[in-house]
């Protein structure tokens, strides 16, 4: 906690609404905005030993906090409007990254008056991505900003990066050891947004777009899951241009619980042993679950629904399927040795049921989960 600023809901329950979260964040950043001294207090210039790396990925199983890791560490960065974020996909590739000239439609000025018609005409200008738009705000700033890429081993990292690269190796003053030469689109682009720029570090050739080098403010951060099955991998001499930060599948304290066919249990005793299962066949931690990986209610409770639709389904589909029913003991009908199909969480519904509760819990059963609720006392 910063001196003097208490956050009001930190010991409230799960439960606490978007909305008051919202106030609490806009009434720090009206304090971050209209206070030099706080501002000076989240700037780069505290962390003259730095104690976080400039570029690291934080990886691990799906559901371990990656995101919401990165999301507590950026946290002032954010309310200063410091954190640009982008999703690696297939599809992704050095122009939806750095930026490229479009289309877009602009009004038509009047020939015969000095306003804007309401014709329009196509024109072409540089639209930056979010490498270029975390470039520029990190040259135009003495404050750390922050650039975050989920997902990264889902994008093609050499096509998507290109030479930039290069720019990935940090001298000793924390900027790029080896700069490049920008294309001429981008360097236009950039002699304009960073004509008034008063960086510290900043050079006649970097103000004027003419060479590429990252600041010593930019942070580049990334989350990868290693479940993920990447269609193209990460080559060594990237890897080693980064930190690694592995995120381990532990207890958030959330004490979160699943609520199924009348009963609860706790969300987290059902990981250690479903983990232990998913290891014992796959022989890896790849695959095992973390704790976000399904996200409670309100209330505090992962209801039967979303136990089958997300977490059996991941286990079903990424897991289960490929390895032998004898392997296995979690997916069994009860009283026998027979598998359970994943539609049978979809037959003989109760009235009200949206997924056979009885089946959802009989896999809990089977993993020899305790239930946290007492059984009612028919006789009181």
């Amino acid at each position: 906690m910063i001196a003097g600023i208490v956050n009001p809901y930190k010991s409230e329950t799960y439960a606490t609404t978007e909305l008051r979260k919202a106030a609490f964040i806009n009434a720090i950043k009206t304090i971050y905005d209209e206070n030099p001294h706080f501002k000076q207090l989240c700037g780069a210039d505290n962390y003259d030993n730095r104690i976080e790396p400039l570029q690291q990925i934080f990886y691990g199983a799906p559901g371990t906090g990656k995101s919401h890791t990165i999301k507590e560490k950026t946290a002032l960065a954010e309310i200063g409007e410091r954190v640009i974020r982008t999703t690696f996909h297939p599809d992704s590739d050095y122009s939806t990254f750095v930026g490229c000239y479009k289309p877009s439609m602009k009004p038509v000025a009047d020939k015969y008056k000095a306003v804007v018609g309401k014709d329009e005409e196509i024109s072409y200008s540089f639209i930056p991505q979010a490498f270029t738009n975390a470039y520029v705000k990190a040259w135009n700033t003495d404050e750390d900003v922050y650039l975050i890429i989920e997902e990264i081993n889902r994008g093609n990292c050499a096509q998507i990066f290109g030479d930039l690269f290069q720019l990935l190796d940090r001298g000793d003053d924390d900027c790029s050891k080896y700069p490049i030469i920008a294309d001429s689109d981008l360097a236009r682009y950039l002699s304009i947004e960073l004509a008034g720029s008063i960086h510290k570090n900043i050079t006649p050739d970097i103000k004027n777009g003419k060479k590429l080098v990252l600041p010593s403010n930019l942070y580049i951060w990334a989350t990868m899951n290693t479940s993920d099955q990447s269609l193209f991998p990460i080559d060594s001499a990237f890897k080693r241009r980064w930190d690694w930060k592995y995120m381990p599948i532990e207890d958030a304290g959330k004490k979160w619980k699943i609520k199924v066919n009348g009963n609860e249990y706790d969300w987290y005793q059902f990981l250690e042993a479903i983990n232990k299962e998913v290891f014992t066949l796959t022989h890896s931690e790849d695959k095992q679950l973390g704790y976000f990986f399904a996200k409670a209610n309100n209330d505090g409770f992962i209801d039967a629904e979303k136990l089958v639709n997300k977490v059996y389904f991941y286990l079903w589909t990424d897991v289960f399927k490929d390895y032998d029913y004898e392997s296995q003991k979690a997916f069994r009908k009860p009283n026998s040795n027979d598998p359970i199909a994943f539609k049978n969480f979809f037959e003989d519904l109760k009235d009200g049921e949206k997924v056979n509760e009885g089946m959802a819990e009989q896999v809990l059963i089977n993993l020899e989960l305790e239930r946290q609720n007492k059984p009612q006392n028919l006789f009181e």
